[in-house]
């Protein structure tokens, strides 16, 4: 049977209509390497809500997260020769993103004399205050969270975890980024990453149920 040929067009659709494959990210910055002005731009529209989205849960701040998102693709821009392109290129973008997004953090503490986001330290080390499971009341990753109110407690439990356990909750859990790529990303032996995002989901856990009860009595 012929496929239906686009009148506007005059190409094939339908069955026997052809889907280019997207071209991959060492591709593009192959490409970009090349000289292609394209292809550097398609690499950060194609980053651009997932990398920004990460950057903002983590900094707290659209606003700065814009900033720490442009500096990451200039520090790609400059570094993309040092590549290796047989690597896949997102775990090597957010590991970027993440030691650009603390370096930002850093001077902003600098300048505060108590920032509200800046790492908690327990004097029991990592963990030792963190209760059980993320409850089911919790949005899932992939869920557009409507209700206001209930996004704007879920930014403010976030913000408020140490550095550590805030990384590894973003990459684990809202971005469900494998084990081996938050690894990779964070420079931390894989077992390292299961025993924190086990301890930032309690963490969250216990705070989301006290951030709920406070709610019911008020």
């Amino acid at each position: 049977m012929m496929g239906i040929v686009d009148q506007r067009s005059h190409q094939p659709v339908g069955p026997k209509a052809k889907i280019k494959p997207p071209v991959g990210d060492s591709e593009l910055l192959s490409r970009h390497l090349e000289g292609d002005p394209q292809a550097f731009a398609e690499l950060v529209e194609r980053y651009r809500q997932e990398l920004f989205g990460f950057l903002t849960r983590f900094l707290g701040d659209a606003t700065t997260a814009e900033d720490v998102f442009q500096e990451t693709f200039l520090q790609l821009h400059i570094s993309a020769g040092t590549f290796d392109l047989s690597r896949r290129l997102k775990p090597w973008l957010f590991t970027i993103a993440a030691n650009k997004a603390r370096d930002s953090m850093r001077s902003r503490a600098r300048r505060q004399t108590a920032p509200l986001d800046a790492p908690i330290s327990g004097a029991q080390g990592e963990g030792s205050t963190y209760a059980d499971l993320i409850p089911s009341g919790i949005p899932s990753p992939v869920e557009d969270v409507a209700n206001l109110e209930t996004r704007q407690a879920v930014q403010s439990i976030v913000k408020r975890m140490p550095e550590n356990l805030r990384m590894v909750l973003l990459l684990g859990y809202f971005q469900e980024l494998p084990y081996k790529e938050i690894a990779d990303i964070l420079d931390v032996p894989l077992g390292t990453v299961k025993s924190r995002l086990h301890a930032a989901v309690k963490h969250f856990a216990r705070q989301w149920k006290s951030a709920a009860r406070k709610s019911e009595h008020d």
